[in-house]
Order: C-alpha cells, then sequence, then structure tokens
C-alpha cells in the first residue's frame, strides 16, 4: 500500500479535527513528514501519531490540509470522487427527486459534500462547474467526466460544461481565474430554466456567481406570502425573481434596483416573459446605498423591501465593515418603511454568524426608532446543504421582520 506523507497537528488542535471540521490551518501544523507537492493527498496525524484524517495538501494557502475522508482505510482516487458526487446527486433526490426534476439545481456544494472546492450546477442540460481548490483543479477532468456519467443515471444528459472559477478566493490557493467551455456545447444565451413555476432567463457566462442564486428558491415564496397588495422594494434584485415572486402573489407595484445594466436588462426580460404589466413594475440602475438616501430625500415609502446584497464579508479582515454596511443598508431600508412594513433582509457572507447579521439588524432598529419583530428566519435552499461539522456551510441568513 502506498506509505502517504504525514501532517503532524500540534498537541490541543486536533479536537476539531476529531469533530469531523474540514478545515487545519497553518498554524496549527507541527511539522509535515516526507514531501508532498501541493495539490497531494496526506495523512493528518496527532503529535502521538494517531490517524485522523486524510486530505488535500496546499502549503501555499493557509487552509494548509482540507480533510475529506476519516476511515483509515479508504483510498482518495478517481474512483473516490465517483462515489462523493454521486453520493451529492442522491442527497437530492432523499426524498421524490424533486430537486432534479427542477430546470436549475445545484448538484455539489463544497465541503457540504465532501468536496472541498468543488461547485456544481445544472441549468437544465448544461452545467456549469466552479473550482476554487488546488485539489479540486488538479482533478478538473475527473470530476467533469464523473459529473457527466452520474447526471445521466438520473435522466439529466449533460450537453455541456462550462467553467466559471473566475473568483478571487483561487488566488489564496496560488491558481489564476478561470472561465470558459470545458466541454460539449456551449449554450445559446441567455438560458432559460424554471423556479416555482415561473420563466427565468439567466447568463451562465456573463452572470453572478453561476449564473444564477438557487439558494433563495425557497425564500422567494416565503417573502411573497407577505406581498399582496403590497408596494415592493427588491434591491440588489439581479434578475428579478423576487420581484415576479412578488408580483404573482398579488404586489400592488415592484421596484427593482442594481447597479447592473445588464442584470436588470434580464430582470425586464423576465417580468415581460411572464407576462406581468409594465404598468406594475419599473427597474432603476443606481449604486443602492445611495439609492435608498435618494428615495428617502424624496419622501417615498414601499409596503415591503427586500435585501439581498453580495457577500460583503470576503475575508475574516473585512468582517467589521461588512457589519457597518449591512447595519447601514437596514437601517435606510426601515426608514423606507411605511407604518406596518416588511423587510425581509439576508447576508450570504459566510464568515458572518446569523447571531452577528441578527444583532447588526437590532442596532439599526434602534437607530431607526423602531421596533422590529422576527416573523420567519430564512436559511439557503435544500440544495445547498448545511453540513453540521462545519458550520460555515451555513452561509446563508435571512429574516423576515415586521417593522412598526
Amino acid at each position: 500500500m502506498e506509505i502517504l506523507p504525514s501532517v503532524i497537528v500540534k498537541r490541543g488542535k486536533e479536537r476539531q479535527l476529531r469533530s469531523r471540521h474540514p478545515w487545519l490551518y497553518s498554524g496549527a501544523i507541527e511539522r509535515v513528514d516526507g514531501r508532498p507537492e501541493a495539490g497531494d493527498v496526506v495523512r493528518v496525524v496527532t503529535h502521538e501519531r494517531q490517524f485522523l484524517a486524510y486530505g488535500f495538501y496546499n502549503p501555499k494557502s493557509q487552509t494548509s490540509v482540507r480533510l475529506v475522508e476519516w476511515a483509515e482505510d479508504q483510498r482518495i482516487d478517481d474512483a473516490w470522487w465517483h462515489r462523493r458526487i454521486e453520493d451529492a446527486f442522491r442527497v437530492r433526490t432523499a426524498s421524490d427527486g424533486q430537486s432534479l426534476r427542477n430546470e436549475g439545481v445545484r448538484i455539489v456544494h463544497g465541503e457540504a459534500d465532501g468536496l472541498p472546492g468543488v461547485v456544481c450546477d445544472l441549468y437544465g442540460n448544461y452545467a456549469v462547474l466552479q473550482c476554487t481548490t488546488l485539489s479540486a483543479e488538479r482533478n478538473k477532468g475527473t470530476i467533469l467526466a464523473a459529473v457527466r456519467e452520474v447526471a445521466s443515471g438520473y435522466g439529466r444528459a449533460v450537453r455541456g460544461v462550462y467553467e466559471r472559477s473566475d473568483i478571487d478566493v483561487r488566488e489564496l490557493e496560488g491558481l489564476r481565474p478561470a472561465e470558459g467551455l470545458l466541454w460539449g456545447d456551449r449554450p445559446s444565451e441567455p438560458i432559460e430554466i424554471e423556479e416555482n413555476g415561473l420563466r427565468v432567463f439567466c447568463s451562465i457566462s456573463g452572470g453572478q456567481k453561476g449564473g444564477y442564486y438557487f439558494d433563495q428558491r425557497e425564500n422567494r415564496q416565503r417573502v411573497a406570502e407577505y406581498a399582496a397588495g403590497r408596494s415592493v422594494l427588491d434591491a440588489f434584485c439581479y434578475t428579478g425573481a423576487f420581484s415576479m415572486h412578488a408580483l404573482r402573489a398579488g404586489a400592488r407595484h415592484a421596484t427593482l434596483l442594481d447597479s447592473s445594466e445588464n442584470a436588470l436588462s434580464l430582470a425586464a426580460t423576465n417580468l415581460v416573459t411572464n407576462g406581468f404589466d409594465s404598468s406594475s413594475w419599473n427597474c432603476e440602475q443606481s449604486d443602492v446605498f445611495k439609492r435608498l438616501r435618494v428615495y428617502q430625500g424624496e419622501g417615498r415609502r414601499f409596503d415591503l423591501v427586500v435585501l439581498d446584497p453580495p457577500k460583503l464579508a470576503t475575508s475574516r479582515s473585512a468582517i467589521e465593515g461588512a457589519m457597518r454596511a449591512y447595519k447601514d443598508l437596514n437601517l435606510q431600508a426601515m426608514k423606507l418603511l411605511a407604518p406596518g412594513g416588511i423587510l425581509a433582509t439576508f447576508s450570504c457572507s459566510g464568515r458572518v454568524s446569523r447571531e452577528q447579521f441578527q444583532m447588526t439588524i437590532a442596532w439599526a432598529a434602534q437607530d431607526a426608532g423602531r421596533d422590529a419583530l422576527i416573523l420567519e428566519t430564512l436559511t439557503q435552499s435544500y440544495d445547498h446543504p448545511i453540513r453540521l461539522s462545519f458550520p460555515e456551510s451555513e452561509y446563508l441568513k435571512g429574516f423576515i421582520l415586521h417593522i412598526r
């Protein structure tokens, strides 16, 4: 049997790893026995040389080892990658297979599925793959082949695979951003999917993330339950999904606000395609932080405000600034709400905990001179599972609040 290099953990630093947390930071490593290359599989052992787990090694990253297997008799080979991807598909069909009958679905969700740095979304018969770790990059061909084979077994014959690894986090792994067609046919864009009975056009090559935010699928329906008869402000609207759900539920009017001209163009296309009268909505291109203050100066009021900003805390050092931004956004939104208004507010920053986010909203309410009541707490969609041993996988936090 192949003898793998060993990464020895400092005394007292193994507790989190025994609990199956998948990250081993460089500061917790005592030393490395052997000469593993970046991206190789290594054995992780205690100070007393007791086996803890196998993981992928990358000395260029602060997360020096990403743990993936806690059974000592396992081998990390092509068959292992295939099994993990098949397991991820199986999780999403655990009840009745509904998730794979949807036009759009996330089928691999990184560490939550035991595949660090691997994210894969299906848009009909096209897959969008993101590889953010060195181990994922080195095994990209194996991952691609496994996705195609497993998807076909679930009735989703993949016609093309497009890569969207064009994010800054790859630089922390010593990788350059990458984007482009990996295999098969390039889809005509915008590509059409279905969500909750609505037709949605999105761009997998030019859009944010992989092209669409599947993680808000159920939340859009929940927020729409409060929309009947209300005027809606959809801030950071992207392709307009919250507005479409709200209008279908009987909202009186929706204002879609975003800084991206391309996003608003797609949003308008989606609204027209789904038959919403042009008098019931309007799109405004502007910096959201600035525009909320302009609305206040104009004396505008809304009955329902949706705040779904992009990730504001991309690193630990950015958390403090992100908290200030979240407070300001929620403070301005509360000032725009009519008496008895509803605020649906979200954070997709994994480094900001639910408790931190809730406290920030409480501070905003205090400064706004408003009473805020939590009606519902929201999280990410079922195809973005949360791994209990990896709290960081619960990145999306949301609240529906009654503001009085």
